[in-house]
């Protein structure tokens, strides 16, 4: 099988895009990590991605002001060039618009850090904690047009401890994100997973009946 090109994009210090980088360096997974993407220059990412042979681009959304259409024209154009196949996004702190999303319909993957459906959007782990939550946890999904919703591909969960901090739960929930993020990628750019009714089937078995396939703590 031919290794999927993908382009992962990032704002920040890109810690999900150092896991997968990490599990692309593997000859028998089915993805080559062909670009890291950011839309902010700064980005510690970057350096990470650069020092480790990707190739790295940057398009600064500041120079389009609030033209959210020409900045994702500009960021399809850049991942046509480079050929790409799936697209990860990974703390891309970036709303992309419905037409961007519609063309990477089940080729563009993201985490969340909370177990979807539950706790979309910023601060999950300090709603987790204020909700008296007992499982907390991460969950990729394919992206869709409303933010954190779209089709789950992999979920994994941790138990909420009483003693529990912010820091301390987002530190355990950030390790299963980089348990969970190399799965999904791997199970998408090996063609596993089909979409049916709005829910990922893995080689034909509904995600929540096929929880073998997720790692847990």
């Amino acid at each position: 099988m031919q290794r999927k090109r993908v382009a992962i994009l990032i704002s920040g210090r890109g810690s999900n895009m150092s896991a997968l980088i990490e599990a692309a360096k593997a000859k028998n997974y089915p993805a080559e990590i062909a670009l890291v993407l950011s839309n902010r220059p700064d980005a510690a990412g970057l350096e990470f991605a650069h020092a480790a042979g990707i190739q790295t681009r940057v398009i600064d959304h500041r120079d389009f002001g609030k033209d959210r259409v020409a900045f994702d024209a500009a960021v399809q154009a850049v991942l046509l060039q480079h050929r790409i196949d799936i697209v990860c996004l990974a703390g891309f702190m970036r709303l992309l618009t419905s037409s961007f999303v519609s063309a990477w319909q089940g080729r563009m993957l993201n985490i969340h850090p909370a177990l979807l459906p539950a706790f979309k959007g910023l601060h999950t782990h300090q709603r987790a904690l204020e909700a008296g939550a007992k499982i907390h946890g991460a969950t990729v999904h394919f992206v869709a047009p409303e933010m954190d919703s779209g089709p789950i591909i992999a979920q994994g969960a941790v138990a909420v401890r009483a003693d529990d901090s912010e820091e301390s739960l987002a530190a355990r929930v950030l390790g299963i994100e980089h348990r969970i993020y190399p799965l999904a990628l791997k199970l998408v750019a090996e063609g596993r997973i089909r979409v049916e009714n709005g829910r990922c089937l893995i080689d034909g078995v509904p995600v929540p009946d096929a929880a073998h396939l997720v790692p847990s703590a």
